[in-house]
Parts: structure tokens; C-alpha cells; sequence
């Protein structure tokens, strides 16, 4: 059974911010605080105390209340140790492999670069919580901004091997427009076309589509499919080499 609540913060537009408490030692984390006053003030009312800030990459819609929470709060910001000069008041420094003590709790850190070349992402094993930043969304992945497609989709490929029952926690609510983008590129999918359905009442009810079961993303989420017969016979690229494919998906998307 899943030991830590999170809290899931919505800000700027169409950011999520989350928060990791601890009940039994009090521990709490903040994931990427674009900004600090929702995210005080959402502390506020559950009366938990900041003890850590985890980053999982340097843009600054994930970074901009770092250091205001730091000086509020006391606590310890924690990002990606070969992009520390790009992390706003960084004390610790990880990287792919290292396992660091939360609370009560054990932290998994896997680099994933692609969206930049510092990312990150933790995975909470024993509570089935992946926060990926803007490397894998729901229905989607970031954007290549400082990486290769073959960098991504082997960062992609490492998350893809965490158990399904795993909650991915991404970044940005950009779920909707992925599901229209995933249907042009996998129309045949029947678990795609029942998941775009509920994604298009869960808006329509003003509700959020995250966090989504890493399970349903590698049946529906085309950028977790690119070795699959028919996502590659939409594309007329059956055969190819998973990179290739994979980077015809990402250009196709940029240009959706």
C-alpha cells in the first residue's frame, strides 16, 4: 500500500506542480515549482512544511520558485548533478542510478535526456510514482530541444520498463491535444480510441488527466510504440530501426 499523499498543484496555464509528504517522519517535497505562492499556499492549508525541492530539469517553468521556497523554507533542492550550473540554489546532486533516502521512503534517479540534456525523473517504487518532468507526458513526450531522437527514446525505453501499476506524474495537462496526435498515428488503436473518449468528458468536466498508469501508456501512447507493426504501417515505415521511426513520430507531432 502506497505510504506517501501527493498533492497535485496546478499553475501558469497548464503546469502541474506536486507535492510528496511523508506522514510518518514529515518529510515533504516539492516537484518542480514553476512558481512559489500556489505552492505556499497550498502548504498552507494542509499545514506540511517544505523540507525538499526536487527538479527534474532546468526550465525555468520548473525552476522560478526555487529559490523563494528555499529561503521561506529552509529545505534542500535536489537536481540533476551534471546540469548544476541551470538549477537555481542546487545542494545536491544526482544522477542515473543513485537511490537517495526520502523520509521513509527510498528515491530511484534515472537521467533521461532528450527534452534537455540534464533531465531527470524519480521513481518512488514503493509507491508506484514516476515524476518525469517533461520527458514522458500522458499521450506524449517533450520536445527535443537539446537531444536526439535517439537519446529520447532511450530515455523513454528505461521508463518504459517500470512495472504498469506505475503512476506517471508529468509536468503539463497537454494530454487532449496528444490523444488527437496519437489517433493519426495509431487510428486502430480500440484502447486509444476508448482512452481519447474519457480524456475529451474529463476535460469537458474541467478535470485532470494526470497522473495516467505507465500500463496505459505503452497500449496507447505513440511514442512508447514505435517498434509496434501498426503504429509502423501507418507511418509506411515497417521494418525500420525504433530510432527512426521513432523521430518520424516526434517531427510529425512538432508539426500537428
Amino acid at each position: 500500500m502506497a505510504s506517501l499523499q501527493i498533492e497535485q498543484v496546478p499553475v501558469l496555464s497548464d503546469n502541474y506542480v506536486y507535492l510528496i509528504y511523508d506522514p510518518a517522519t514529515q518529510a515533504c517535497a516539492c516537484v518542480d515549482p514553476a512558481e512559489s505562492a500556489p505552492v505556499k499556499r497550498r502548504l498552507d492549508e494542509l499545514g506540511w512544511r517544505l523540507t525538499h525541492i526536487f527538479n527534474t530539469h532546468h526550465h525555468h517553468d520548473h525552476i522560478g520558485g526555487n529559490l523563494t521556497l528555499k529561503q521561506a523554507y529552509e529545505c534542500q533542492i535536489v537536481g540533476a548533478d551534471n546540469d548544476r550550473a541551470r538549477i537555481d540554489g542546487i545542494d545536491v546532486g544526482v544522477k542515473d542510478g543513485d537511490v537517495f533516502e526520502f523520509g521513509s521512503t527510498r528515491v530511484h534517479v534515472f537521467e533521461v535526456p532528450g527534452h534537455t540534456r540534464g533531465h531527470i525523473a524519480f521513481w518512488f517504487e514503493d509507491d508506484h510514482a514516476l515524476f518525469c518532468g517533461d520527458t514522458l507526458f500522458a499521450l506524449g513526450c517533450g520536445r527535443l530541444f537539446e537531444g536526439t531522437p535517439a537519446q529520447m527514446w532511450n530515455s523513454l525505453s528505461k521508463l518504459k520498463q517500470l512495472p504498469d501499476e506505475t503512476r506517471v506524474y508529468c509536468a503539463h495537462e497537454y494530454t487532449q491535444a496528444n490523444a488527437q496526435f496519437a489517433l493519426t498515428i495509431d487510428p486502430t488503436n480500440a484502447a486509444l480510441i476508448s482512452r481519447a473518449r474519457e480524456i475529451d468528458e474529463l476535460r469537458a468536466q474541467g478535470q485532470p488527466t494526470v497522473p495516467a498508469r505507465l500500463g496505459m501508456e505503452k497500449a496507447t501512447n505513440p511514442f512508447l510504440r514505435p517498434d509496434e507493426t501498426n503504429v509502423q504501417k501507418t507511418l509506411d515505415m515497417v521494418g525500420k530501426d525504433s530510432v527512426e521511426v521513432f523521430a518520424e513520430i516526434r517531427r510529425r507531432k512538432d508539426n500537428f
